[in-house]
């Protein structure tokens, strides 16, 4: 990895509907562009440790608070908010909109977890604005992928599942366990008119009681995500999971396969861990097959996450910065 780096620069773009998209940029302003996408959905950027992962001599470094998130603002939370404005689609036209403003030709995108699946679902939207995609934590909004995530990985953890359910059963949303998907349970809570404030943040402490149940194995990062602890956070993030996963990630139930022929010749690497609990190595097994020229590395002792998967992201963006060099054969005619 490399030093921590400032942001040179950020801005804000104006969206259709009222939404502000907050977007930030480091590097070498004449670098290789390549975007990094956030995970959640609802993470936001954060503290930008991204930018560590690429040479700033050699990288136009940028990123953006998805809507609804972060700095972004309207926050999903907020009085009125429409969830119908919310969707993948609205995600890959602000990408599209921010690719437009920054004067890039084709851009390197790059995504960890969610953010693998909304490069993705950008790149076989916009495959000529893409040069090479890396992903890690790999994941592709499969209703498959979502169902094992609430529902079956709790065969590992069934006492955290049996929280997880029991207070979806409790919260007076009509859920019975086994009779519907547990998502969309939780997501009910979100639109429903009887839903306080108080409520919204009580599924939000279960739902993020279950992530770190089922995240961290094999992540090295502890039992407990510390960004749980703040209400407003949690709320954000509970609340656009759970819309994401329960309308399929707006890419129907195979989520970006149907798509992927159309990377055909677009560079990507792809690096997922053994021990990833929450996301079986399956998955990036199954985009890799079904991608001719995609590189697939399986860390063997990591899980959603950890050290050795992120030298590997940085590695693999040392090796498009050659590969994408002007020069060097690997840019698009």
């Amino acid at each position: 990895m490399y030093p921590p780096l400032e942001v040179s620069e950020t801005g804000t773009l104006n969206r259709p509907g009222g939404h502000q998209i907050v977007w930030e940029e480091s590097g070498n302003p004449d670098g290789l562009p390549v975007l990094h996408l956030h995970g959640g959905p609802g993470s936001g950027v954060g503290n930008g440790g991204y930018k560590r992962h690429y040479d700033p001599d050699r990288y136009r470094i940028l990123s953006l608070d998805q809507r609804g998130c972060g700095r972004s603002r309207p926050l999903v939370t907020e009085p009125g908010y429409d969830l119908a404005e919310n969707t993948t689609e609205h995600l890959v036209d602000d990408i599209e909109a921010l690719r437009v403003d920054r004067g890039i030709d084709a851009w390197l995108v790059e995504g960890v977890s969610w953010g693998s699946t909304l490069a993705l679902a950008y790149a076989t939207i916009h495959p000529e604005r893409v040069r090479g995609v890396i992903c890690m934590a790999v994941t592709a909004g499969t209703r498959t992928d979502v169902d094992w995530i609430t529902e079956t990985v709790g065969r590992v953890f069934p006492e955290e599942w049996d929280a997880f359910a029991t207070f979806a059963e409790q919260a007076g949303i009509g859920y019975m366990r086994g009779q519907e998907r547990i998502v969309d349970a939780y997501a009910r809570i979100l639109t429903a008119p009887e839903t306080t404030t108080q409520l919204h943040d009580a599924a939000a402490q279960a739902w993020c009681r279950w992530e770190d149940a089922h995240i961290q194995i094999g992540a090295g990062t502890g039992n407990h995500d510390p960004r749980y602890d703040d209400p407003a956070f949690r709320r954000v993030f509970m609340t656009l999971v759970a819309h994401y996963w329960s309308n399929d990630c707006f890419l129907g139930p195979d989520g970006v396969f149907p798509r992927v022929d159309r990377l055909a010749g677009t560079p990507a690497v792809l690096i997922h861990g053994r021990r990833d609990i929450s996301g079986p190595v399956k998955t990036a097994w199954d985009l890799h097959r079904a991608w001719p020229g995609s590189e697939l590395v399986v860390v063997e002792d990591e899980g959603h996450g950890g050290m050795s998967m992120v030298d590997e992201w940085s590695a693999a963006a040392d090796r498009f910065a050659d590969l994408l060099a002007p020069g060097a054969g690997g840019e698009r005619g």
